[in-house]
This record gives C-alpha cells, sequence and structure tokens, in this order.
C-alpha cells in the first residue's frame, strides 16, 4: 500500500472528525439558545403575571380610577355654575355669580363700544378652555348699583374675583399693549400671571387672530377714552 495514499486518507478522516463535531457543537449551541429563549418567554409571563397581581399596582390603578371620578365629578359641578361658557347675566344676578364661584372673571361692557367686543370675542375663546374659573358679562349700563360700587369708570373692565373679593381688574387695553390687535394667547398669559387660569387645560388651537387694526378707542361710561 502507498504511504502516501495512506497518510491522505488518514487526514481526510481526522479533518471529517474535526468537521462533525463542530457541527455537533454548532448543533447544540442553538439548541441551548432556543431552550434559553423559552425558559426566558416562560419567566417573562410569569412575571407580567405576577406583576397584575401585584397589590401595589392594583392601589395605583383604582387611584387613578378614583382621581378620574373626581376631576369628571368637579367638572360637572362647575358646569352646573355655569362654568365653561362665556355668558350674559344681569345685575340682579351679580352677587350670586361672583360669590359661588372660587375664581370669576367678569367684562363690565357697553354693547356699542368696538373694544368692548374685541374683549368679548377673547373671553369667549378662553372660557372654555379654562373650565375651573368662570366667564360672565354685565351691561354696564343695566347695572349702575355695582358700576358705582366699584368705582368702574372705563370700558371695557374686566373684573377679577377670588372668593368673591376683588382681587385686580383689566381697564380698557393698557395691559395689553394698547392696541386693537392683540391675540388671545396675549390675554392668556396675562389671565395666568395674575392667577385667574391655569396653563393651558384643553387643546389649544394656534391663535391667528383675525382683528380689525382699526384705531377705535375705548371709551368711558361717560364717553371719553382712557388708555
Amino acid at each position: 500500500m502507498d504511504p502516501n495514499a495512506v497518510k491522505s486518507t488518514l487526514s481526510n478522516l481526522a479533518f471529517g472528525n474535526v468537521m462533525a463535531a463542530a457541527a455537533r457543537d454548532y448543533q447544540k449551541e442553538l439548541l441551548t439558545q432556543e431552550k434559553a429563549a423559552a425558559s426566558s418567554s416562560v419567566n417573562e409571563e410569569v412575571d407580567l403575571d405576577e406583576l397584575l397581581d401585584d397589590p401595589e399596582l392594583e392601589k395605583l390603578h383604582a387611584d387613578r380610577i378614583a382621581a378620574l371620578k373626581k376631576e369628571a365629578e368637579k367638572r360637572e359641578a362647575w358646569k352646573k355654575k355655569g362654568h365653561g361658557e362665556y355668558r350674559e347675566i344681569t345685575e340682579g344676578d351679580f352677587l350670586g355669580e361672583v360669590t359661588e364661584s372660587e375664581k370669576v372673571i367678569c367684562h363690565f361692557y357697553h354693547k356699542e363700544f368696538y373694544r368692548c367686543k374685541i374683549m368679548d370675542k377673547h373671553l369667549r375663546s378662553l372660557a372654555p378652555k379654562h373650565i375651573d374659573t368662570k366667564f360672565v358679562k354685565l351691561d354696564a349700563e343695566n347695572a349702575p348699583f355695582f358700576v358705582a360700587k366699584l368705582a368702574i369708570k372705563t370700558l371695557p373692565c374686566v373684573t377679577l374675583f377670588r372668593q368673591g373679593i376683588t382681587v385686580d381688574r383689566l381697564l380698557g387695553f393698557q395691559d395689553l399693549g394698547g392696541k386693537d390687535d392683540f391675540t388671545t394667547n396675549t390675554l392668556e398669559a396675562l389671565l395666568i400671571k395674575k392667577g385667574m387660569i391655569s396653563e393651558k387645560k384643553e387643546d389649544e388651537d394656534d391663535e391667528d387672530d383675525e382683528n380689525s387694526r382699526r384705531g377705535v378707542r375705548s371709551s368711558v361710561i361717560s364717553g371719553s377714552d382712557s388708555d
């Protein structure tokens, strides 16, 4: 027998054994990985089941539900008091309206004054977004008693009440840049600063006001302007 042939045959056998062993090792590695993955999946399911039965998680869930229910009840109570919309009230309604809610914004207006109409537009936009604050308007001509009591001489006059007490007021547009083209966002930021409304409560639409730039001046009840 040719020694070289024998040597070649032995070499081939050895190489074949090495390849077979490598194939077996690779197969074992795949099986190990599959078992590990299966075991991990089972553990995850078990952990999830345990998590769902966790009393602390159940308490958090119950607390969240209770908080949502309380918030819904609060909003419903506000709506019954007239929150969430911009409403006209009478002089006879005034005391009840400003004392039954924690925060009230009342616009004393004159139906013929252009700037009062601008203020109406912005307050009407804000009322549904800030339901925790009541927004109302009162015709100054039809409320002489409270106009005198509150010393209102300039219109529009937005009077701010907390717990039934006057805490501040906006006279004309002097705190809003003194011009007719201020935005709802500008008024909103001012009312937030004064503590009458909170940061956004509802979805905010991009404000792109279309106010006229006519220079109609605000009037006082006597008929003059006081910017």
